[in-house]
């Protein structure tokens, strides 16, 4: 199900493009809807599933960006995971790793725990990412942007973010079928 041009499209539907264009990246994802999401869409040992810990998506993925310089590092994340760990951003934009892109999925809302609000509709993700030092910012909507700005951000040195706007609705995905130590494991064993 492709969503009509122009128009918002599901956080899984924009995961989807995302994935197709990666290979053996590490994928680091927050915890909740989107971890179960990825899992579902493209389960790879490159992959690292956040279970729990809110807020530390972004953390982990620095980490890794440091310690593996020659990998570009993806962080796929949440508006509402974003806020809780909102320092992160301020590290990431001081330590400037060059092949790190994070990618916030903003639909508004703590989907997990009931869709309520988030603040991200009156305080810009992407703004404060910019105004912390991230080299490369942009805010997509649509399908088209998403894939175009996406591919030119895995060209480009970083730190980068990709906002990307997307409507509330969650796939039917169930629970990340690996325990967090098996989760570790075959990551770090995938990107050493």
């Amino acid at each position: 199900m492709r969503p009509e041009e122009g128009t918002m499209q599901s956080r899984a539907q924009a995961m989807t493009v995302l994935l197709e264009l990666l290979t053996d990246q590490p994928v680091i994802v927050c915890n909740g809807f989107p971890s179960r999401e990825a899992h579902k869409i493209a389960d790879r040992p490159t992959h690292f599933y956040m279970i729990g810990s809110m807020g530390n998506a972004a953390a982990i993925g620095l980490g890794v960006a440091l310690a593996k310089p020659a990998k570009q590092v993806i962080v796929f994340d949440g508006d509402g995971n974003v806020l809780m760990g909102m320092g992160t951003l301020a590290t990431v934009g001081a330590l400037k790793p060059k092949n790190f892109i994070h990618v916030v999925f903003d639909n508004e809302v703590y989907g997990t725990t009931g869709n309520q609000p988030t603040i991200s509709n009156v305080v810009p993700l992407e703004k404060v990412a910019k105004a912390a030092g991230y080299v490369h910012v942009e805010r997509v909507l649509d399908r088209d942007d998403l894939l175009y700005e996406f591919k030119d951000l895995l060209k480009k040195y970083g730190p980068s973010m990709l906002l990307v706007k997307v409507n509330e609705f969650v796939e039917d995905a169930g629970r990340v079928l690996h325990e967090p130590p098996d989760i570790t494991a075959r990551f770090m064993k995938a990107i050493e």
